[in-house]
């Protein structure tokens, strides 16, 4: 009795532990992957500000596994924390030919960090 129950314990801590780890290796295939890649579809990467520095929104690179971000903004209760949707892939085909987008350059006084042109975008799996 005490061998099958030994054993029925070992096969659940196994496959919980492999499962854990298909989840982490493989974001892009968990639930919450799937629903980020569905909204990265349907919105552009960058939001409405360029930076000024580079004259163009500026991706900034996090790791794969990195799902949220934090958005400050100057006042009282005015912080959000939103999923990183965007992840760019190995084959990247280069730069995009089209035409501009109408994007409005930092304000002199800004009001949210989103203001600065910088964005976060997942790096590849």
């Amino acid at each position: 009795m005490k061998a099958k129950l030994s054993v029925t314990i070992g096969v659940v801590i196994a496959l919980t532990a492999s499962l854990a780890s298909t989840d982490l290796l493989a974001g892009e295939n968990t639930f919450f992957g799937k629903r980020a890649a569905r909204r990265a579809m349907c919105t552009p990467w960058y939001g409405d500000y360029y930076n000024g520095a580079w004259g163009a929104p500026v991706a900034v690179v996090v790791p794969p596994t990195a799902e949220f971000q934090t958005h400050w903004g100057w006042g009282v209760g005015n912080m959000r924390v939103t999923t990183i949707d965007h992840q760019y892939t190995r084959n990247w085909p280069g730069p995009a030919m089209g035409g501009a987008v109408p994007l409005r350059p930092t304000p002199a006084w800004p009001q949210d960090t989103d203001q600065f042109g910088y964005y976060y975008i997942r790096g590849p799996w």
